[in-house]
């Protein structure tokens, strides 16, 4: 298979997690102290951004942030090539006024290149870890309310003395194709005349194959053979895993499950380059290059599956 492009979002991870050092909080409390360390602030799962020079940064000093108070959730992110600590603080309400700070959502910033792919690799770590902790904050086995502990990486219930762990939620995405042809549908959410690839979450006990083929029948009644594995993206929105695959078509007929897409169609590899550059006689596009989405749609186009 191709190289998957760096160019898939959320995928450049700039930092060492040291996650063996996690659960030693006298290293931990003196990073988080130390005057290199950097902050990456969440207002209700919106991060914060300084303006400067007319650009979004998101790292803030420990100097800056004192004037917040405690935050409701801390998360030792790890270190850059530098050695440099990175943490996440989520604050439930809106902290005291900053100077020429605001908040802006991960989504666009992301799409639209505002920060280096790096540091929205980290934010998307951060959002990820964080709405875990909001989202998590009772024992699933007590109900008891639970404490944070190894730097954030875990949640231990001091009732019943239960761990719990960050979850990700596996999903499948894939490019079906039939020789010149491939398999797209849309979502009635997409933007107008916008197609993707299909896809889908991985259920219990089930492979990603197997959830290729039977995502794939039930949303449009194709069967499938042949899947190959391409690339993955993490997607914190809340906190998805998304991996890209191939497979070939083992049947044509499209019978649409109306509950899951508003139409799914076969396009040609000349169809799916002019969805790509815009160029489409009907106005048609599909996914910029930030989702994974649109590297499978590239490489098929590129006649790099041959």
């Amino acid at each position: 298979m191709p190289t998957p492009p760096h160019a898939i979002g959320f995928t450049l991870d700039p930092l060492d997690r040291v996650s063996e050092k996690r659960d030693d909080e006298a290293f931990v409390a003196g990073l988080r102290d130390d005057p290199s360390t950097r902050f990456l602030l969440f207002v209700n799962n919106v991060p914060l951004f300084k303006r400067a020079d007319g650009g979004h940064d998101p790292l803030f000093g420990v100097q800056e942030i004192a004037p917040l108070g405690a935050p409701a959730q801390t998360v030792f992110l790890g270190r850059d090539a530098d050695q440099r600590a990175l943490f996440a603080h989520s604050f439930d309400a809106e902290p005291p006024a900053l100077p020429d700070v605001e908040a802006v959502e991960l989504r666009p910033i992301a799409m639209q290149g505002l920060v280096a792919p790096p540091m929205v690799s980290a934010l998307g770590e951060a959002r990820s870890m964080l709405d875990w902790h909001r989202r998590h904050r009772f024992c699933a086995n007590c109900g008891q309310p639970t404490d944070s502990a190894g730097a954030g990486w875990r949640r231990i219930c001091p009732s019943c003395k239960a761990q719990h762990f960050p979850r990700v939620d596996p999903v499948v995405i894939m490019l079906v194709t039939d020789g010149e042809r491939c398999l797209l549908g849309r979502q009635p959410q997409f933007l107008p005349g916008m197609y993707s690839a299909l896809a889908g979450f991985v259920e219990p006990g089930e492979t990603f194959e197997h959830a290729v083929y039977r995502e794939v029948l039930e949303e449009a009644g194709i069967r499938c053979t042949d899947v190959h594995y391409y690339a993955s993206q993490p997607w914190p929105f809340p906190s998805s895993l998304m991996i890209g695959c191939f497979a070939r078509a083992a049947s044509v007929e499209i019978v649409i499950d109306k509950n899951e897409l508003e139409d799914a169609r076969w396009f040609t590899r000349k169809d799916v380059a002019a969805m790509l550059d815009g160029t489409h006689e009907q106005g048609l596009s599909a996914p910029k290059p930030f989702a994974i989405a649109h590297h499978l749609l590239k490489a098929f186009a590129a006649g790099e599956l041959d």
